[in-house]
């Protein structure tokens, strides 16, 4: 009489297939070699554009200024038609207008600070501002990142303390430079600033910037300047 099929028994264990890093689309010499492999980024573009600033303090200034003097204006005007004399400000800016010659120092200091200004919004419209952002690269088309210049200075101020015999560093980020001064107070200066070029440029890497910024390194004695 043929036995009935027993149940398998709570220790059993069933063998999974095992996979590697090469069936799951990974770099299989990521894991046998560097234990710090350096990330690729397939397709990422590297001409993010920087982010626009929505300018809300030069717009909000300008509108107020403009309401302000539209509304002056418009009452003054409507208390004309009303029967009223016109104000003292405007009797004596339209007499100063007609009998001041255009070479007046007024006249030209006037023209000057409204060139100024002009000028200026012109510069507020046509550039991007948001210095302080940092663009990142795009492995998305629909994604973007930005970095402010601070923690992007902080994090290569952290590697730059992990070097052996840096004592302290400042970290000065902008948008095509990071400039790095390092007081060594043991070792030589000259393995002390190979070892920081190779950290901080592994560092400004891992940053993932869209425009990487050109790495200048100093190293001093403490006490003496960089």
């Amino acid at each position: 009489m043929s036995q009935p099929p027993q149940p398998a028994s709570s220790g059993a264990t069933q063998s999974m297939p095992v996979t590697g890093p090469a069936d799951r689309g990974e770099d299989p010499t990521a894991a046998a070699g560097d234990p710090h492999p350096l990330p690729t980024l397939t397709g990422a573009d590297t001409k993010a554009p920087r982010f626009w600033s929505p300018r809300r303090v030069p717009a909000a200034v300008l509108a107020l200024l403009a309401l302000a003097g539209t509304g002056l204006l418009l009452y003054d005007v409507v208390a004309v038609r009303a029967g009223h004399s016109a104000m003292h400000w405007r009797r004596a800016l339209a007499r100063q207008l007609g009998e001041r010659p255009l070479d007046d120092t007024w006249v030209l200091v006037g023209a000057a600070v409204a060139a100024l200004v002009g000028l200026w919004l012109l510069v507020l419209a046509l550039t991007p501002g948001q210095r302080g952002l940092l663009p990142m690269r795009r492995t998305d088309p629909d994604v973007r990142a930005g970095l402010y210049r601070g923690a992007a200075a902080t994090a290569l101020r952290d590697r730059a303390m992990d070097v052996a015999g840096v004592q302290s560093a400042r970290v000065r980020m902008t948008r095509s430079k990071a400039g790095v001064r390092a007081v060594a107070h043991f070792r030589d200066l000259d393995d002390v600033h190979r070892d920081l070029e190779a950290t901080l440029a592994e560092g400004i890497h891992d940053l993932g910037l869209a425009h990487t910024p050109r790495l200048s390194v100093r190293v001093a004695r403490p006490g003496k300047k960089g």
